[in-house]
């Protein structure tokens, strides 16, 4: 092997943990050509998971197909660079909201950017994977837990995930009903938000696109009613106007005119105005 090849293979094994994935867009950014993955697949320094998708092996580890969710998320973000984060209920669960919802390997991954890579879906993960794009938001890193992705010399088990606030992550879970989430499921979940931040909702509710997603929060705000509802005046923020049929069978809500399942409504009514 020619030095230039070994000083390249040098910085492909520092710059990826054992156990971590590349991409064939990052090793070629990396002067690493096409014709050289076979080579190092060979050699068995990266091992081939999908079309352009590498892993590092990790010593002494059975060579497994089925790749960690986190593991490739993280080699995304912190190797990869690319601008994703966890969203919906994926980032409430990680952050400890997770006592009613759904658990376990039909649970899917929630993952939110504008140019997440089609090898994504391929990958055999341990885990499910639904991707959106960050459109819900004007500012789409409004309301985002971030890591210093730019830290220099990190280790890998201090990565973390960038990934939704709790206040962002209940309004992307409430974009996702009533078809991927239930209003059971989400109501029990409003129900621990107790220590949601004011200023920060208020800055999403406002950056917040779909009049839909603004209402519903605001149903399940009035039905819980926790301390930090009390800062937020529904008259400050653009709900838009007109009834809005989001399920059948429901009742529209008397005062943000949605449709919801009745006991929503019942609640609202036997609480009175």
């Amino acid at each position: 092997m020619s030095t230039e090849r070994s000083q390249k293979l040098k910085m492909v094994l520092e710059a990826v943990p054992a156990g971590h994935l590349v991409d064939a867009g990052w090793l070629t950014s990396h002067g690493i050509a096409y014709e050289t993955f076979r080579d190092y697949v060979k050699r068995g320094w990266l091992e081939r998971l999908t079309r352009g998708v590498f892993r590092r092996p990790a010593p002494h580890a059975a060579s497994l197909n089925t790749v960690d969710w986190k593991t490739c998320l993280l080699s995304m973000q912190h190797i990869m660079r690319y601008d994703i984060h966890v969203g919906g209920t994926t980032a409430l669960t990680q952050q400890g909201y997770d006592h009613y919802l759904r658990l376990g390997s039909n649970a899917p991954v929630w993952v939110y950017g504008d140019a997440i890579p089609n090898w994504l879906h391929r990958l055999s993960l341990n885990a499910p994977v639904e991707t959106r794009s960050t459109s819900l938001f004007a500012d789409p890193s409004l309301g985002l837990i971030t890591d210093d992705l730019d830290a220099v010399n990190t280790l890998p088990w201090n990565w973390k995930l960038k990934m939704s606030s709790p206040e962002r992550a209940v309004m992307e879970a409430m974009d996702e009903l009533p078809g991927q989430e239930g209003f059971h499921n989400l109501d029990m979940v409003f129900e621990s938000l107790t220590t949601l931040r004011p200023r920060t909702l208020a800055a999403l509710l406002h950056s917040c696109k779909k009049i839909k997603v603004k209402r519903l929060f605001f149903v399940f705000a009035d039905r819980h009613d926790h301390p930090w509802r009390k800062h937020l005046d529904p008259d400050e923020f653009n709900l838009g106007s007109g009834d809005r049929a989001l399920i059948k069978g429901g009742k529209i809500h008397p005062r943000y005119r949605i449709m919801v399942p009745e006991e929503f409504v019942i609640t609202e009514e036997n609480d009175g105005p």
